[in-house]
């Protein structure tokens, strides 16, 4: 077997960033030993080994690997992710699960204190160094794949799992199964309990929240699907920002305990590495980083939730305005992060 690293050569003589990320992930686990070949493709010259290689598999992404087997076959893997674990399996790897220790109401008040003015990624890497896959980004929107961005640049075990009402628009899945196969990762997708679903449905009908309100439905359809979710694990991470809406998420921490919500050992804890950033610094983060993002932005929806329930802000309206438009302003949440009620 033989395995080959396809790197970008750029115009001035530098690597590609994506390249450099990709080779920097593979030493953090300990395999870049394992790269038997790196190729380049220089920019604008069609004849170099990995132009002629990327050419030949139609490929136009880098870095890319290609693994040769024995028997002459090939395996050409676009992600440096999935290249990790279906090739490196039996390779070091780095662990970095909790040992079991839960944290106390003061210890988390004294890692609020020290990362809420710190970096994204340093928030990540602090939140998936103490937990690891027990930790699991809530994965639908614009600012959950910055986070999952950031979270494959540490090298750390994670987890993703996304809310899949049965609503969302059709470009929404397409941008679900985008950031799944550009990333090589596994996204737990889940589902209403379809026993609860069925019921509210026959009694309310389809559009009953234009009538009284979201409420109930996001119940069925959202918030006891997050519920199930979170069962599963110790901590997880959102993309809220304190200016998304000032009258819910103002007071927004980046670290603290779920009040909301529990995890497998009961207390959940909660972390928004975004809570400080603007709308413009996640869309310049996307742009440069040349992150998945889906394309109904592109027809002028911002905040994107179900199809019903979400239309583009108008000129001068606030980035959620267009979800539950009918309503007051300070119902416009759908429950995912507000205290339930008994």
């Amino acid at each position: 077997m033989k395995r080959i690293m396809v790197k970008k050569r750029l115009l001035d003589g530098r690597a590609c960033e994506k390249c450099i990320q990709a080779e920097e992930l593979l030493r953090q686990r300990g395999v870049w030993e394992q790269i038997d070949e790196v190729v380049w493709a220089e920019e604008g010259d069609a004849n170099s080994p990995g132009m002629v290689l990327a050419a030949r598999h139609g490929v136009s992404v880098a870095p890319f690997f290609i693994v040769e087997e024995d028997d002459g076959s090939e395996k050409i893997y676009k992600s440096a992710l999935l290249f990790l674990r279906e090739q490196l399996s039996d390779a070091p790897k780095t662990s970095n699960e909790t040992d079991g220790k839960s944290f106390s109401m003061e210890d988390l008040h004294s890692f609020e204190q020290q990362y809420a003015s710190r970096p994204p990624k340093e928030i990540i890497t602090w939140a998936l160094q103490q937990y690891g896959k027990d930790c699991a980004i809530a994965f639908s929107g614009a600012e959950d794949v910055v986070l999952i961005d950031m979270a494959v640049r540490t090298g750390l075990p994670f987890s993703v799992f996304c809310l899949d009402t049965g609503r969302l628009h059709p470009e929404t899945y397409q941008f679900l199964e985008r950031v799944r196969t550009h990333y090589g990762i596994e996204i737990s997708m889940m589902s209403p309990d379809t026993t609860a679903l069925q019921n509210f449905v026959q009694k309310k009908g389809l559009f009953s929240f234009f009538e009284d309100g979201h409420k109930e439905c996001c119940g069925v359809r959202k918030v006891e699907p997050l519920k199930r979710a979170l069962r599963g694990y110790r901590a997880w991470i959102t993309g809220q920002r304190r200016d998304q809406s000032p009258s819910t998420r103002g007071e927004l921490l980046v670290i603290h305990q779920d009040e909301a919500f529990a995890g497998k050992d009961g207390p959940l804890v909660k972390i928004n590495p975004l809570a400080g950033w603007g709308l413009s610094k996640v869309w310049g983060y996307l742009r440069t980083q040349e992150v998945p993002y889906n394309p109904l932005h592109d027809r002028g929806f911002v905040s994107i939730g179900c199809e019903p329930c979400t239309r583009p802000p108008r000129p001068g309206e606030h980035e959620r305005a267009g979800r539950w438009w009918w309503e007051e302003e300070t119902q416009r949440e759908c429950g995912l992060h507000i205290a339930q009620e008994s």
